[in-house]
Order: structure tokens, then sequence, then C-alpha cells
């Protein structure tokens, strides 16, 4: 295992983590918390858009809401793991609603770019990651109560994704996902297999029983959504880099995976979304707010299986 993670020892006070799943876009959102100060941070808030009617909502952002003010909750922090492709981001809004400093990685800056182009933002849009409150990198830390948020690169999904530790709890985005389903796609623009798993091992060599949540479940085989799982049970049993299995041989089985699937439904409004962090594009002349869809652009082909 890596040994560059962070060092921990078992923590104190328990980070109390809180899962909420939109079937959707099989997405989990997390309310975690420090339960002596009541300070909390939301992982990957999800903001609710029907395409064929152009439409957005708050349902999911509201429900994270309520279990906020329920709980008696002060929101510090709304937590990116990286530029989704697959939900638009519901960070804006929740900061409307609740406050918090919206954070993602410094890298950031790389994705915009990459997107920024595709659609054609022009002076618009700024990409130097200004329109987040905090850009993190390695090590970095942010205080949450008392407990602290340790920041983890881990880029090959993307080459802005960064994982965050909270006590004896991970939240890992896109990066692996329930052991029954593998890990992260590596075709995205920026994305890296062998950086993959470079990074997956870094997750990896924290203490076995740290808690592990993913920001997607694909409910393979049918079964009931999951979202919780522990580094020990990833090492034992994850369907393509359980300990043993080497760079190269998980290189080219991820390579090969990422050749037949097709691109995310919500990839295009997504991301010109979630690089202005949740933001939607500013509106034209008429008041109207719009997406753009650029024609034959994206190289994903359309093999119809799951990420």
């Amino acid at each position: 295992m890596n040994a560059s993670s962070p060092s921990r020892l078992v923590p104190a006070i328990e980070a109390q983590v809180q899962g909420f799943f939109d079937p959707r876009t099989a997405t989990i959102s997390y309310v975690v918390a420090d339960p002596q100060s009541g300070c909390c941070a939301v992982v990957d808030p999800v903001l609710d858009f029907e395409p064929r009617l152009g439409c957005t909502s708050d349902r999911s952002v509201e429900r994270l809401v309520a279990h906020i003010q329920h709980q008696g909750f002060h929101l510090s922090w709304i937590l990116e793991t990286h530029v989704h492709a697959d939900h638009l981001s519901g960070a804006a809004l929740l900061q409307q609603r609740l406050g918090g400093e919206i954070v993602i990685g410094e890298h950031v800056c790389t994705v915009q770019e990459k997107f920024a182009h595709l659609f054609d933002c022009g002076s618009e849009m700024a990409i130097d990651g200004s329109q987040f409150d905090r850009l993190v990198t390695d090590r970095d830390q942010l205080e949450l109560g008392s407990l602290m948020i340790d920041v983890l690169h881990t880029p090959g999904h993307t080459p802005a994704c960064v994982s965050y530790l909270v006590s004896n709890a991970v939240f890992v985005g896109d990066t692996l996902f329930m052991p029954d389903y593998g890990t992260a796609r590596t075709d995205f623009p920026g994305g890296d297999a062998h950086q993959l798993y470079r990074s997956i091992r870094k997750i990896l060599s924290l203490p076995r029983e740290t808690r592990m949540f993913v920001c997607h479940d694909y409910q393979p085989g049918g079964r009931e959504p999951a979202w919780e799982t522990s580094v020990d049970a990833q090492r034992r049993g994850n369907t393509a880099i359980h300990d043993g299995v080497q760079e190269a041989d998980f290189v080219r089985q991820r390579q090969a995976r990422d050749a037949q699937l097709s691109a995310p439904e919500l990839i295009l409004p997504a991301t010109q979304v979630n690089i202005r962090a949740g933001h939607l594009p500013a509106a034209a002349a008429n008041g109207v707010r719009y997406l753009k869809i650029p024609l034959n652009q994206l190289e994903l082909c359309a093999a119809g299986a799951d990420p």
C-alpha cells in the first residue's frame, strides 16, 4: 500500500453520517456532522433535472435542508468530490438556503478549461476556479467543529478528484464503488487508469476499519441500494482492485471496460453547470437561461452500459 496517505489513530469522536439516495441518477449525497458542535458538511448534493422538459427542481436539496434543520446542525462546508458528469450539482442552491463554503479540488481549473472550450463559454466564465469558495489540494485540512476534514487528492477518474477523510469515514466520490461493482471509469477528459490505480491504493492504505462512503450505487443484480463499505471490505473483495491486483492488470481491464461504455445521460447539462459550482449559466437577453448541446463533439461511444 502507498505510504503517502495520512497516518491515522482511531478517532475519539466518530463523524455522524446520513446518506440520501437519488434513484434518478443513482447518486448518494451525504450530511456528515460533528456530534459535539453540530457543525456539518454536505458531500455531493444533487440538483434535480428533467432533461425532456429542461426543468430543474429542489427536491433533493430540500431533503438535505430538512435533515440539517431537524438535527439543529450548522452547515459549514459543501464538499464536491469532483466535477460530476452524471448529475447536476445542488451546491449553489444549498448554499443559498443554508450558507456554507463550496469546496473542490484545485485541479478543477484543468477541467474547467476543457469544458469551457467545449461549450464556447468565452469571457462569460472564468477558468480559475473562482466560482468555488475554496480550492483544496492533497493534505489540506478543513475544520468541522471538533473534527478535521483531511483532503486526499485522488485523480484518475478526473484530474480534480479528491476524497474527504472525516474522523473514521472517507468519502471517495466516484473513485470506488461498492465492492461488487468496482471502480470509476477513466475515459473522461484528463482521466488516467494508472493514476486511478495509484489513487485507490492510497485510499486503501488507510486503516482497514475506516468506513467508506461511495457517490453512486448502480445496484448490480438488482440488489437494494448500498453506499457504506470499508477499506477492509474493498481490499478483500472489490471485483476490480482487491489486494493482489497489479497495476498493469488493472489498467488493461479498466481500459477494456471503458471502451464498452456509453456517455452518461446527463454529461452535457451536468458538466456545464458543475464547472460553475452548481450555478446555472447566466440568463440571455430575454431573461431565459440556456444549456448548450454541442453536436458531434464527444468521443465517448454509445455501447449502452453503465459506468
